[in-house]
């Protein structure tokens, strides 16, 4: 130890000799710290554990459009496979029919039935003297304003319209009929979009012609007994619709839309 002369040098010399008798104070370790390294640990292995059964022993980002590819490609050879087993399943079922057809038996009973049914279920064209019934909407002013007392749906032909003059033609005897050179069937729904006509997916705009083939007396006198076609008469004089009801041979085509059966029920 080096000494060094004055007061201040032996109170320097007192103060170390102080410092280094006493005990040195144990440092405190930080209880956030000790707590959290355990936590930390547990929570990493718990994200490596997840990362590897979601990877299942792959890459995470790993690239599976030519797994997916190849599946959609098995899917479609399947696909295609069975639309041709169908296929001949079908052509065997109507080889069979068609032979058992040629035979005297129920098959050829039932399709010589359905045969001669067809021109009163309406699939052949016929033809014969009848009524023609056009149906139109009123003209338009050249200022496009309403006649006085009028609102739009007065100068357009409706549903309720059409459906009246069909109805009074069956009720009058009519054997066969057509609406816009459409053949129209038991099961024909009319419908009206505006002032469109709806018949069997198709739309068409006025006027509205319907033709019917029976006894032109008797269809003529069931029109005029009819309240909706008196009805439409009165708005014709009122607001210039167009009716215009003829006499003459007519033809009435066949019935060509789809004739898939979507219902039956057993006769008991």
């Amino acid at each position: 130890m080096e000494y060094t002369s004055g007061a201040a040098s032996w109170q320097k010399v007192l103060r170390r000799a102080v410092v280094g008798l006493l005990p040195r104070r144990p440092r405190q370790r930080r209880p956030g710290w000790s707590i959290g390294v355990p936590l930390i640990a547990a929570a990493a292995g718990l994200l490596f554990t997840t990362t590897a059964t979601t990877a299942g022993g792959t890459a995470l980002r790993e690239d599976r459009r030519p797994q997916l590819t190849q599946l959609i490609e098995d899917r479609r050879e399947q696909v295609a496979e069975s639309e041709a087993k169908a296929a001949r399943l079908r052509a065997e079922v109507e080889e069979q029919t068609a032979a058992l057809a040629d035979t005297d038996g129920p098959i050829k009973a039932q399709r010589d039935r359905a045969a001669g049914s067809r021109q009163a279920a309406g699939f052949t064209a016929l033809s014969g003297t009848g009524v023609t019934i056009e149906l139109n909407d009123a003209p338009r002013r050249a200022d496009q304003a309403l006649p006085k007392g009028a609102s739009n749906d007065d100068l357009v032909v409706h549903q309720g319209d059409v459906q009246a003059v069909v109805n009074a033609l069956w009720a009058g005897g009519a054997e066969a009929m057509s609406i816009m050179n459409v053949r129209v069937l038991s099961t024909s729904a009319v419908r009206c979009v505006g002032n469109t006509l709806l018949l069997h997916g198709r739309v068409y705009s006025p006027p509205f012609k319907i033709v019917a083939i029976g006894d032109p007396a008797s269809l003529q006198r069931a029109l005029a007994a009819s309240e909706g076609v008196r009805l439409f008469k009165e708005a014709v004089d009122h607001y210039q619709l167009g009716y215009s009801e003829t006499v003459s041979a007519v033809t009435v085509p066949a019935f060509e839309d789809s004739t898939a059966l979507r219902s039956a029920k057993v006769p008991r």
